[in-house]
Order: C-alpha cells, then structure tokens, then sequence
C-alpha cells in the first residue's frame, strides 16, 4: 500500500439548481468568498491557477490547478493538480428531484515532505482533516447559493 496515495468522494445534496450549482463550482476564484478553507486562489491564465487551503491541521496546502475538462452539457469540471499534492479532482453535478446532487472526486499523491514523513501515523487524520474540509465545503456552498 502506498501511504502517501488517497482517493476520495464526497456528495453533496444541494437545494439549488444543477446550473447555479455548476456556475458556482466553475469560478474557482470565488471558493474563498464561501468555502472557509480554501484561503487562496490566484489565476495564472484562463485554464489555470493556483489554490491554497488549510483545514483544522495546522499546515498549508498549495497546488497549481490546470483545467483538464470542463463540460456543462454533462456537469463535469474536471482539474490536473500538482504541487503539494499531485493528481487530479472532479465535480460532476447533476439534477436530482427539485435540487442538485454534486459529487467530488479526487485522486492524488501527496508530495509535502512533511505530510509523506508523517504518512503512516497521520493518515487517519488526513482524512478526517479532508473529511471536515468538504462538510464546511457543502455548507458553504448551501449558504452561497441560498444568498445569490
């Protein structure tokens, strides 16, 4: 098992429609107007930028994005990531009933040198850490679109 690999997915219920939600997700340079943890975003170019965040463990993550796909038709914002962590991450939205299911998925090695010195010992926290990050994420995002 490699210790420094983690995939992950989250879902989120929204009561909003499956375009805001959408239009929403894509202007990533809004994220840290709603999503407490995202404490920085800079854009580079009209396909990339780069995002910083911080969880409830104390350390930063900072990452260079780069759009891979981007698909209304479908729902699906789709972003290569490298820096600290190195991989790629997915928002696919779609209706469901009078609102939005969102679900994320991410797949990423961690490159940190702190982070991969504390692999095996820290793993349960990074996920929880992770975990916490994507519950304030969905509130966020809720009280957002709620807002706008």
């Amino acid at each position: 098992m490699d210790w420094n690999h983690y995939r992950f997915r989250s879902l989120w219920a929204l009561p909003a429609p499956a375009p805001a939600v959408y239009r929403a997700l894509e202007r990533i340079e809004d994220y840290p107007r709603w999503w407490p943890q995202v404490r920085e975003v800079t854009r580079l170019d009209g396909t990339s930028g780069t995002l910083r965040v911080r969880s409830l463990l104390p350390y930063d993550l900072t990452q260079v994005l780069r759009e891979g796909r981007r698909d209304p038709e479908a729902g699906v914002l789709e972003v290569a990531l490298r820096g600290d962590i190195e991989g790629w991450a997915r928002w696919t939205v779609t209706p469901e009933g009078t609102g939005t299911l969102v679900r994320y998925d991410q797949e990423v090695d961690v490159r940190k040198p702190l982070l991969r010195r504390l692999a095996v010992p820290g793993r349960a926290f990074f996920r929880a850490n992770h975990t916490l990050m994507m519950r304030a994420g969905r509130r966020g995002l809720a009280a957002h679109l709620a807002a706008v």
